[in-house]
Order: structure tokens, then C-alpha cells, then sequence
């Protein structure tokens, strides 16, 4: 590992994050970087059934970043050096918190948001260009979805980002942003 560069992905369970996953992975290892898969939460993420404990959200956002390792990869690479964190707060402020310079690089895929979503809640797409203090890639799902049909119609597995990978699991943290 040449520096303390880190490469942030938001994870939040969309074809579109699992394609920023793909880039990320590529670029953390391209780059010898520390991957950080961020998943946010807030209190407001509990069911309809009523709310739920502050713990088993947090939980439940650490368990959405292990699927989608599961999901894109089939577990965690094992050559890249990965620290997942799991931030109480909106998605924007949370990605942006995990930031911590320049030399960064924080990877968010686009996804099929209509207008009112985007006036309900805003994009954080646009949160996170305005506010990291460093480069912000986007990456459209149809990337992912290219990978696959072609990945399909040779009847090869889609190819992976990096080398070997083993079913070790990065120790998790959670932070609060506010």
C-alpha cells in the first residue's frame, strides 16, 4: 500500500452500487488504495411494522454490505484492504464524512431515481459533488448490466475486478453523522 488513499463506494443495495462496487474494487486496487464500502442508515429506515432498534438498523446496514460483496464477487477480495463502515445519517453527508482528503476517490452509481424521489430526498450523486473534497465518480448500472449479458453470452462467469478471494470478513465500524 503506497499512502493512506482511500477509495469510498456507497452501498445501498442497488444494481447501480453494485456496479460503483465493481469500479471501486478495480480503482482501490489500481490505485493500492484502502476500499471503505459505506452503507448509511437513519432511524427512519425501520419497517412498517413500526420502528426498530437503533442497533438492528445499524446491523442491517452492515449485513447490506456484505451482500453485496456476496452478490458482486461471491465474498470479499483478498487482495484489497477493505474497512466497511456503517454511518447513522443521510447517504450524501455519510459518503462525504468517510472522506478524509484529496487523495480519495469516492465511487457512486447512478440509478433510475425519478423526479420525486430526487425533490423528496435530493441526489446524492449532486450532494457528493458539491461537498467531497475529493474526485466523485459515477458509474451507470448499464455498465454492470453490459458485463453480464456478455459475461452470459460467451457462458462465462462475469469476469471479476481483482485476483483470489476468500471468505474472511473485514471487521465493520459504525459512526454517526449528523
Amino acid at each position: 500500500m503506497t499512502g493512506t488513499s482511500r477509495v469510498i463506494v456507497g452501498l445501498n443495495g442497488s444494481l447501480g452500487s453494485l456496479a460503483a462496487l465493481y469500479r471501486a474494487v478495480a480503482e482501490a486496487a489500481r490505485r493500492e488504495a484502502v476500499l471503505v464500502p459505506v452503507a448509511a442508515w437513519s432511524p427512519a429506515d425501520g419497517d412498517r411494522r413500526g420502528p426498530r432498534p437503533l442497533s438492528e438498523l445499524e446491523h442491517a446496514a452492515l449485513r447490506r454490505i456484505d451482500t453485496a460483496f456476496e452478490q458482486a464477487f461471491g465474498s470479499y477480495p483478498a487482495d484489497v484492504v477493505i474497512h466497511p463502515l456503517a454511518v447513522r445519517g443521510h447517504a450524501g453527508a455519510a459518503l462525504v464524512s468517510a472522506v478524509t482528503g484529496p487523495d480519495d476517490r469516492l465511487v457512486l452509481g447512478t440509478g433510475r431515481h425519478g423526479r420525486l424521489d430526487r425533490l423528496l430526498h435530493g441526489s446524492v450523486l449532486g450532494y457528493c459533488r458539491a461537498h467531497a473534497p475529493c474526485p466523485v465518480m459515477a458509474v451507470s448500472a448499464s455498465e454492470l448490466l453490459k458485463r453480464l449479458e456478455f459475461s452470459a453470452r460467451i457462458g462465462a462467469p462475469l469476469p471479476l475486478a481483482v485476483g483470489q478471494h476468500s471468505a474472511g470478513h473485514p471487521v465493520p465500524r459504525a459512526v454517526d453523522v449528523h
